[in-house]
């Protein structure tokens, strides 16, 4: 009777072993498998696409999980809508900082509405250098490709400094040091689109973000070409204006 016991406990403890190497295999080639998972339909919050190396490339997000953005390793705060409130999705480099993404919105409330949507990316270390864009406030909408000129500067940088420049008192050296750092920050050199009052526009600025050359087919059909000083003055005029200063061709 002892030889049968003893038999039956070394059988058990021979199965417990081996049963417990084989769970052990199918656990670890399961969360090894690299087999590609296929599902009808899932709902998520937020999907982060990242290398073997952990570096994150690309984040799918919903309003609520949306990041804020990153440069040279540090978080800071995220100005516009983007930063409170959009769905959208963030492209980053392989230095983990952002570089550009996708964001849109759209609501209604008390009878009007507002949408808008953003196609962008960024210089490296720095703010958006071109972009896709569609602003709607209850019908006076704006769509178009914007291009801007960003200095070598970090962003991060320029950041620390908008943070002082907040801090300042109001008065005459808080708005000279925000002018000095809007001039530092870079501009807007092109627009190509439509605005609000339904005009098609080619707009050239120069470094400082001062437009210098501008063609315009208004809402009625009419074409216009301007060139403008460093004061928005108009030089010259396609067609020329009339004695009494209208354009020959009605856009003003």
């Amino acid at each position: 009777m002892d030889s049968k016991i003893a038999r039956d406990v070394y059988f058990l403890k021979c199965y417990a072993g081996v049963l417990t190497i084989v769970c052990g295999v199918l656990l670890l080639t399961g969360f090894r498998s690299n087999h590609r998972k296929v599902f009808a339909e899932i709902d998520v919050e937020r999907i982060n696409v990242v290398e073997p190396d952990g570096k994150v490339d690309l984040v799918i997000t919903n309003a609520s999980r949306f990041p804020p953005p990153i440069l040279n390793g540090r978080t800071m705060k995220r100005s516009g809508e983007s930063g409170h409130g959009v769905p959208g999705l963030v492209f980053y480099n392989r230095e983990g900082n952002e570089q550009g993404g996708l964001v849109w919105s759209g609501r209604s409330r008390d009878g009007k509405y507002t949408a808008g949507a953003m196609l962008a990316f960024d210089q490296f270390n720095h703010d958006q250098t071109v972009a896709i864009s569609y602003d709607d406030d209850n019908g006076l909408r704006s769509a178009g490709m914007k291009v801007w000129d960003h200095p070598d500067d970090s962003l991060a940088d320029l950041y620390d400094r908008s943070e002082e420049v907040q801090k300042m008192e109001p008065g005459p050296k808080r708005d000279a040091a925000a002018k000095k750092l809007s001039e530092d920050w870079g501009a807007q050199r092109v627009f190509l689109g439509k605005q609000s009052d339904r005009s098609a526009v080619l707009l050239l600025a120069d470094a400082k973000g001062r437009a210098r050359i501008k063609m315009t087919v208004d809402a009625a059909g009419n074409p216009k070409v301007e060139l403008l000083d460093e004061n928005g003055k108009t030089t010259y005029s396609l067609p020329p204006p009339d004695p009494d200063g209208r354009s020959r061709a009605g856009s003003e």
